[in-house]
């Protein structure tokens, strides 16, 4: 095994906790790529599409927060499971688009859904890999005993944070809110292996550099205008190059973590950073295409709730109806990664609703 490979994560198992259901919330507001026809010339709004594979996302309108569409997601979640709000013991919203700078987004849910005051909620900062590190923290909670019931509220709105002139990310981003139920399992084949990382040192290649307590330093266009730097800024050379050094070896030490191969596991679930680089990937690391689902041409990259999403439109039917093998990889904005080898299914409850 190379250096890279055993380097590319922290490896952590985690037992005595299952995936129970999972709903996903898209807004009703469906954009195309002619919306852009008037903003951006052909030829290169051609190119751009032609690279992301985004030919529809979905947008909330001005009033709708990440936390609408998650508090709508579970609210079915719960009716479907028949869950009683008392017995769920920890919500965690993981997002980079909460409502407020404070307090936290887990908090307004906690009131929204109505659970229990002796009810541990917080929030989570995080985007690509988000999923997968929130699946690790609440089944962790379930395993230590601090919990048996956890939801977790996964998701973003990162059209909220767009510059509607820069093709780059205008293009490629949708709107999600996802909500998981996780709750204690006495199955030993409930066994769930994760490979987490970072590098901080990519972290001014994906960042909204204003907004928050750290000034950015002023930056003008190539015209001499002052760039607006609350707006969401993207450098995708260096993100597709950071994507093709780790995330192959992230699924080599997933895989070899798990004593298991490609051929051994039903599918494989990349976060949808974009066309171009999801075939890219497959193609390097020799996945069958039937093994990579991809969902991004109708809901571009939706960040965080991009794998429950592709969960929910993707894999529902069986999800509802047997146990499969997943591979979960989270990737982007940090940088950040996370990689999850787990059973999931049958499942209670899988739906894809709109709001």
């Amino acid at each position: 095994m190379s250096t890279e490979t055993r380097s590319i994560g922290k490896d952590i198992i985690v037992t005595q906790a299952r995936i129970a259901g999972i709903v996903s919330c898209v807004p009703k507001q469906t954009v195309t790529n002619e919306t852009f026809a008037s903003r951006f010339e052909p030829e290169a709004l051609a190119s751009v599409i032609k690279m992301i594979g985004v030919q529809t996302r979905r947008q909330t309108d001005a009033h709708t927060t990440t936390s609408d569409l998650c508090a709508a997601a579970g609210e079915v979640l719960l009716q479907k499971l028949n869950w009683i709000v008392d017995s769920i013991d920890v919500i965690i919203f993981v997002s980079q688009t909460p409502d407020h700078v404070l307090p936290a987004t887990a908090c307004v849910l906690q009131r929204e859904l109505k659970l229990s005051q002796a009810n541990i909620a917080f929030d989570v900062n995080l985007g690509c890999s988000g999923y997968v590190y929130a699946l690790w923290l609440g089944m962790t909670m379930i395993q230590t005993g601090a919990a048996n019931r956890v939801l977790l509220a996964v998701g973003d709105t990162v059209s909220k944070i767009v510059n509607p002139t820069d093709r780059a990310t205008a293009l490629l981003f949708g709107d999600a809110g996802t909500m998981t139920a996780l709750e204690r399992s006495d199955n030993a084949n409930d066994v769930c292996r994760f490979v987490l990382g970072s590098d901080g040192t990519g972290a001014k290649n994906l960042i909204v550099p204003e907004g928050a307590f750290r000034a950015a330093p002023v930056k003008q266009d190539a015209a001499g205008q002052t760039l607006d730097q609350h707006h969401l800024y993207m450098d995708g050379g260096e993100i597709f190059n950071f994507t093709l050094r780790t995330i192959p070896a992230l699924v080599a030490r997933l895989l070899a973590f798990s004593g298991s191969n490609i051929a051994e596991q039903d599918y494989f679930l990349f976060h949808q950073a974009n066309l171009f680089m999801l075939n890219h990937l497959v193609k390097k690391i020799k996945i069958p295409k039937e093994q990579a689902p991809i969902n991004i041409e109708e809901y571009g990259n939706t960040s965080s709730a991009s794998i429950p999403l592709l969960m929910t439109t993707r894999l529902r039917d069986e999800l509802l109806t047997k146990a499969l093998k997943l591979n979960l990889f989270g990737f982007g904005v940090g940088y950040s990664w996370g990689g999850a080898a787990l059973s999931v299914g049958p499942l209670r409850c899988v739906e894809t609703i709109e709001r």
